[in-house]
């Protein structure tokens, strides 16, 4: 089972709101999904962005990957 950490869209249209999910990378963006880590608001000024460190680093040690954006925003905010 190959397992991301990537974003998840709830908000409506033109108004986008992101959760960061740890989710098989068989399953649809929004679709089903293991752990909820935090989230991210784009639409803020600065954005906002709040993710468990803890919990983060826990899946990545045990092999999830995080794709290009969510390993973006991690550094930013010094999780990776």
């Amino acid at each position: 089972m190959a397992v991301k950490i990537r974003l998840r869209r709830i908000g409506a249209k033109k108004d986008p709101f992101y959760r960061i999910v740890v989710a098989d990378s068989r399953y649809p963006r929004d679709g089903r999904f293991i752990e909820e880590i935090g989230y991210y608001d784009p639409t803020t000024e600065p954005a906002s962005f709040k993710a468990d460190a803890e919990t983060a680093k826990k899946w990545i040690d045990n092999g999830a990957q995080p794709t290009d954006t969510v390993k973006a925003l991690f550094k930013k905010n010094g999780i990776l």
